[in-house]
């Protein structure tokens, strides 16, 4: 599959793209440098977001996972730049237990694009499983402004 490698203050993020969509994030720096419409738009929209003058991402996404995962990456998908919700909250609103979208946050398959990082725990950050882990979550909230909420 086509894939390109973005530079970031957090590190490479490789996007892969399928059929016109853009299907994954890994961390790991691949290299890649495969040329579509898809992921030259993702490049340019992630390089924006990085710099602070994109708050929204306009990118085709495909989830390849099971019916609850792509529910659980549409209500993060919902989290509007720089606020942030709890999976009690995201558990609510699906009808299902908190536990159940934790696991739906750490099996987000496009980080930062479906911002997983703005899902907090009741009383703390929670967890993420990008590179980096929690100090990752923790840069990218404070990118978003919403460092607030840290303290």
């Amino acid at each position: 599959m086509p894939a390109i490698t973005v530079s970031t203050p957090i590190g490479p993020m490789t996007v892969v793209s399928d059929a016109g969509c853009i299907t994954a994030i890994d961390w790991r720096q691949t290299h890649a440098n495969d040329s579509t419409p898809e992921l030259e738009e993702a490049r340019r929209q992630l390089t924006a977001y990085f710099e602070g003058s994109l708050t929204e991402f306009d990118l085709p996404l495909r989830i390849d996972a099971s019916a609850f995962q792509r529910d659980v990456c549409d209500q993060i998908a919902a989290i509007p730049h720089g606020e942030t919700r709890t999976y009690g909250q995201i558990a609510k609103a699906l009808g299902a237990p908190a536990q159940a979208v934790g696991s739906g946050c750490g099996g987000n398959p496009i980080p930062v694009i479906i911002p997983c990082h703005r899902v907090l725990g009741a009383t703390g950050l929670g967890g993420f499983s990008a590179k980096g882990g929690v100090e990752t979550k923790v840069w990218l909230l404070r990118h978003e402004g919403a460092a607030g909420l840290l303290i």
